[in-house]
């Protein structure tokens, strides 16, 4: 019971020590109106396999701030905003940015590569959650929902729904915490 508590209080305090992000409402607006800053907390669960049936993690992606988007094949928004995931990546991917991509429950992979052909996605990983943990351990509720991850595998912030990823207003918001969460 002592042990239980002891580690409790330390999680609490972790939790306290460690600063959030605070991003301007003033940068909520268009397009990330709907954009939801929370309580930064690390994920339980990070894992997800690769399009080769290899294992991967968020940590894969330390150092670097990362914007986490599940959507599926049969997804209708999903197909819709993809593009614009795609141009983030051109154009914040220099920066520091990772567009990370987890297609959600089970998919084949071939109709995972037809997606992204028709949707013009180059650079884009295939990666699955066939198991859907991932997307339960961050309580996804509805796709597509997106994710922004600062440079230590915190969840900053959420998206539920679509949204044009490559519009002037995200990409002033994905500025700002690519600035906020720059090494020192």
């Amino acid at each position: 019971m002592l042990e239980k508590l002891r580690l409790a209080l330390y999680g609490l305090a972790l939790t306290l020590a460690t600063p959030a992000l605070a991003l301007d409402p003033a940068l909520l607006i268009g397009e990330m109106e709907t954009l939801e800053p929370v309580e930064s907390y690390t994920p339980a669960i990070t894992g997800y396999l690769r399009e080769d049936g290899s294992t991967g993690d968020l940590s894969d992606y330390a150092g670097k701030v990362v914007v986490l988007n599940f959507w599926a094949t049969w997804c209708g928004p999903c197909k819709a905003e993809m593009p614009s995931l795609q141009a983030l990546q051109d154009e914040l991917g220099p920066e520091g940015l990772d567009v990370v991509t987890v297609a959600f429950g089970r998919h084949n992979p071939a109709a995972m590569r037809d997606f992204w052909d028709d949707a013009g996605i180059t650079s884009l990983p295939l990666y699955l959650d066939p198991q859907t943990e991932l997307a339960r351990g961050l309580e996804v509720r509805g796709l597509p929902h997106s994710f922004v991850i600062g440079r230590d595998g915190r969840i900053l912030a959420q998206l539920i729904g679509d949204a044009d990823w490559s519009a002037p207003e995200t990409l002033a918001v994905i500025r700002a915490y690519l600035e906020d969460e720059a090494p020192e």
